[in-house]
């Protein structure tokens, strides 16, 4: 509860300092009389002091009620509408990025110092430093545009087939991250003592690997699979504008584009508990993974 209160905080407070007049934005050009423009700002509690907004935003969360945009529909409405979209997106992401990530993490940590492990930082190093929009911007030019395999204007096509080539872009960014984590995990675990007291009893490689190495160098590779998957939910802003998914990350932006503080601060915040959900089954998992953390 105090990561919520504080990220809530700070969250509103960066939405409160959004620049611009948010019923000016909601108007455009053509401006409403000024008692109506009075009562858009009573009702939101747009005139209201800093503390005292976060204060009733707070004592409607604790209600359940993520609040109304500018025309009267409930955030939890609208993120609803979205989220199954941004889940699709983030999931196939996270499959692909597990696959790709664990089996040239685990190819680098086996053939430690070899050529499969140059090749596994290699891959690494080039994708962890080429932005995300830079690859999803050039693979909407060439499998869009130029070979004309997607769509490059919006997802007609549907889930799964439409969600492909998004979810790859998130993947590679993501599985550089993961491989070069297992690849070093596992080096470290099969450097260890009780492994080379397996290999010295007679217990043969692979049986050794798979049933030992790979399952005590799996616990940090845990904890960044699960709180991946709920970043991924939250990160796939930029993915989603591009690629024109109507997820809710392409509703905050618009939300910020029309200065809906509440939207922002209610899609905000529910990540924010996603993410810390995600957290403690995280640590619950560990007890599977390792008998010690259950002792």
């Amino acid at each position: 509860m105090p990561v919520v209160i504080g990220a809530t905080f700070i969250i509103y407070a960066l939405t409160f300092a959004m620049p611009g007049d948010p019923v000016a934005a909601l108007t455009g050009s053509r401006p409403l009389p000024a008692s109506t423009v009075t009562q858009i700002r009573e009702a939101y509690h747009l005139n209201d002091p800093f503390l005292a907004q976060y204060g009733h935003y707070m004592w409607n969360l604790v209600h359940g009620n993520l609040g109304i945009d500018f025309f009267g529909r409930p955030v939890s409405g609208l993120i609803a509408e979205r989220w199954p979209n941004t889940f699709k997106l983030a999931l196939t992401a996270w499959v692909l990025k597990l696959i790709i990530g664990l089996a040239i993490g685990v190819y680098g940590g086996l053939k430690h110092n070899r050529a499969g492990d140059h090749f596994a930082l290699i891959f690494t190093v080039v994708f962890l430093g080429v932005p995300g929009f830079v690859i999803a911007l050039g693979a909407q030019t060439l499998f869009g545009v130029q070979l004309n395999w997607v769509d490059p204007a919006g997802i007609g096509a549907g889930w799964p087939m439409a969600y492909i080539l998004p979810a790859l872009v998130m993947a590679f960014e993501a599985s550089a991250s993961l491989a070069r984590l297992t690849r070093t995990s596992l080096v470290d675990v099969l450097r260890t003592d009780y492994m080379r007291t397996a290999r010295a009893k007679g217990l043969s490689p692979s049986r050794s690997i798979w049933k030992h190495a790979l399952r005590n160098a799996m616990i940090p590779v845990v904890t960044y699979l699960g709180l991946s998957l709920a970043g991924m939910l939250g990160g796939a802003v930029i993915i989603e504008a591009i690629f024109n998914i109507p997820g809710i990350g392409q509703l905050m932006v618009q939300a910020i584009h029309n200065k809906e503080g509440t939207v922002v601060v209610g899609i905000a915040t529910l990540l924010v508990i996603v993410y810390l959900v995600f957290n403690l089954l995280v640590d619950l998992t560990y007890g599977l993974i390792d008998p010690r953390v259950r002792v």
